[in-house]
């Protein structure tokens, strides 16, 4: 075990006092239980398979999910995207995956699903500790799309990392800068929205509800009284009964009309 300054124990309280911990294999399960009051958890539900862990979710609103990749009854990526798209509380908490198999291709996968960490077998308590630093101490933006339900899937977004491999577009923006670069993720996301709204209707209104929101604290941030007016109108829409692709078509278009117009009035 190892000893934790009560410090940053009171800074990574919300997220660990309850946890859930997913994994068949018992003296897995209980290693991580122990690992996890030393950090400071009081609360901690551990359950085998996908199913009951949604259950427990339910009932604990954990604050951070472990997860093992696989097992018997269990499909780790699959209840990440599971607790992704779900109505419970705790469907942004951070999930971090545990498992022996660390190839490019289960990383990504654990990324893709929505997942914030991947911690591989076997790990020391300074692995874990770190893991759990990332999650509660360096919040990644939250994306809601239709394909994609999660943290920002761009790690070297959240600041960890600052090297020569950082892309520039990866790179923390501030005032303006990030004002547009949020307001152009959001259309992004809307159109998209509007064009997978028959594969997942329910999922493609959360998204475009999200996206409403993130424009309009844009807008107010940005003193921007055509965008206010523009994203009123898709709000509008979305209050006005069930929403559906017919209704949301014209105020989405409004908005991506006018974004996409933005650049060629600048350049003029």
């Amino acid at each position: 075990m190892f000893a934790v300054d009560h410090r940053l124990l009171a800074r990574l309280e919300p997220v660990t006092k309850r946890v859930l911990i997913v994994d068949p294999n018992t003296h897995a399960a209980r290693l991580l239980t122990d690992l996890m009051k030393a950090l400071g958890a009081r609360e901690i539900a551990v359950e085998a398979a996908d199913t009951r862990a949604m259950k427990a979710a339910a009932a604990l609103e954990p604050g951070i999910v472990f997860t093992e990749r696989s097992g018997p009854g269990l499909d780790g990526e699959a209840l990440a995207r599971r607790l992704r798209r779900s109505d419970l509380p705790c469907r942004r908490a951070p999930i971090i995956m545990i498992s022996a198999e660390a190839t490019a291709s289960t990383i990504l996968g654990a990324r893709d699903a929505g997942v914030h960490e991947f911690l591989r077998k076997p790990f020391t308590s300074a692995d874990l500790q770190r893991r759990v630093e990332n999650v509660a101490l360096k919040p990644r933006d939250w994306v809601e799309a239709v394909e994609y339900v999660g943290p920002d899937r761009r790690r070297f977004n959240s600041g960890e990392y600052s090297g020569p491999g950082k892309r520039r577009s990866d790179r923390a923006a501030t005032g303006a800068a990030a004002l547009a670069a949020a307001k152009d993720q959001a259309m992004r996301i809307l159109a998209s929205a509007l064009d997978q709204f028959d594969r997942d209707p329910m999922q493609a209104v959360r998204a475009i509800r999200e996206q409403a929101s993130a424009l309009k604290a844009v807008a107010m941030k940005g003193a921007d009284s055509r965008l206010a007016v523009a994203v009123g109108a898709l709000e509008v829409s979305l209050a006005s009964g069930p929403a559906t692709k017919a209704t949301l078509s014209a105020p989405i278009g409004g908005l991506l009309a006018m974004h996409q117009a933005e650049p060629m009035k600048k350049a003029g």
